[in-house]
């Protein structure tokens, strides 16, 4: 397996020419799984297009990141498009309601 992933609607499909992967992931719209702001912090999830586990389980292709605040630039990975709308929505709420995202997020 390569590690290269394009999206099909909120599908990661594996792609085994790195050509051919940037090509696709160039030309896809649609990467950003959700973006709010909440105070002083922008919760950004996006499809990252790369396998970032980097060793045995599921591949880790979408990302969670504080941008801002007092956790910025904490990150939470997941695998799933349903995982990172999960998750954000756990990030979100948690900086909504003050607590620590990093002990509140799945």
């Amino acid at each position: 397996m390569s590690g290269y992933y394009v999206l099909q609607g909120h599908d990661a499909v594996p792609v085994d020419d790195v050509r051919e992967w940037a090509r696709r992931f160039n030309d896809s719209e649609g990467r950003r799984v959700a973006s709010t702001t909440v105070g002083e912090a922008t919760v950004s999830t996006v499809f990252l297009g790369l396998d970032h586990r980097w060793g045995e389980g599921r591949p880790l292709l979408f990302e969670t990141m504080i941008f801002g605040g007092d956790h910025t630039e904490v990150e939470w990975r997941w695998a799933t498009w349903d995982e990172a709308e999960v998750g954000h929505r756990a990030v979100v709420a948690a900086l909504k309601a003050g607590t620590d995202p990093m002990a509140d997020a799945p």
